[in-house]
């Protein structure tokens, strides 16, 4: 009987601590797992803020629709929500509440204009536009509601609304002169899918901040279909860092402020995979 009792007893203590192993090491796997989730969630979320910085490409559902008209004098812009209201609450971006980029459809014409504010979500500027077809940017940053600056096609007299032009030819000097400016652009490199930084040569004792920055950089694709707005990394350089997600040809418009004139000098690159 003694010995039937202490039999149980053994069999008892291995049958808790087996239970008890068993318990430790599922808990040490699931906290393993849980480790390896909340690590790759981590990078998920680093991964939202996306890698253009300042620009503007960042594919999501906009909740701010931007209409651009011309009425034979003047640009009339025109901002509405979903439900067709008028949005009003804008963020000042770079001094300027907006910021309209237009191309001719030839990426050959660039305009970077700033409207004045004339009614709720409503701007306007008295400019004269030369007959073609163009597409526009509206580059704002409204409060509390989602945004992404898309084409707009915009017709100025009785142009055809195609939007074809041959296509863009790399530069084979990244030298550009303008009234007598030379800028030169460097370029990290000119692969899709890694940062690139971009650095400007230039006669700096002459450069002039320009809408608080010491420059700016607006990128089109050759259907001028994706846009990208960039600004310097410093304060005191033209340098600037961007990523292109696609290969391609394409058109860049650096903007500096040399002696009180603002100068956009174009560039022409390719992209490779």
């Amino acid at each position: 009987m003694k010995k039937w009792a202490a039999a149980a007893v053994v069999y008892l203590f291995v049958v808790m601590g087996s239970y008890l192993f068993y318990s430790e090491v599922i808990a040490s796997e699931q906290q393993t797992s849980n480790e390896h989730q909340d690590s790759h969630v981590t990078e998920d979320k680093s991964s939202e803020h996306g890698h253009h910085g300042e620009e503007n490409n960042v594919e999501h559902n906009s909740e701010v629709d931007a209409d651009v008209n011309y009425d034979g004098t003047s640009l009339v812009v025109k901002l509405t929500d979903q439900q067709g209201n008028l949005v009003d609450d804008l963020e000042v971006n770079h001094e300027k509440l907006m910021h309209l980029i237009i191309v001719d459809e030839h990426l050959a014409e660039f305009y970077h204009v700033h409207p004045d504010k004339t009614g709720k979500g409503t701007f306007k500027l008295n400019k004269k536009m030369p007959e073609g077809a163009y597409k526009a940017f509206v580059d704002i940053k409204p409060n509390n509601l989602t945004y992404q600056v898309k084409p707009i096609t915009l017709t100025v007299g009785n142009k055809e609304t195609a939007h074809s032009h041959q296509a863009l030819q790399p530069d084979q000097s990244l030298i550009k002169k303008i009234d007598g400016y030379e800028v030169t652009l460097k370029m990290s490199s000119q692969m899709a899918n890694e940062p690139i930084t971009m650095s400007f040569e230039l006669d700096q004792s002459k450069l002039e901040p320009y809408l608080g920055a010491m420059g700016h950089i607006v990128i089109l694709d050759e259907e001028a279909t994706n846009y990208i707005h960039v600004h310097p990394v410093s304060d005191q350089e033209p340098r600037f860092e961007t990523q292109f997600d696609e290969p391609g040809n394409y058109k860049i418009w650096a903007e500096f402020k040399q002696n009180g004139v603002v100068r956009a000098f174009p560039f022409v690159v390719e992209i490779k995979q």
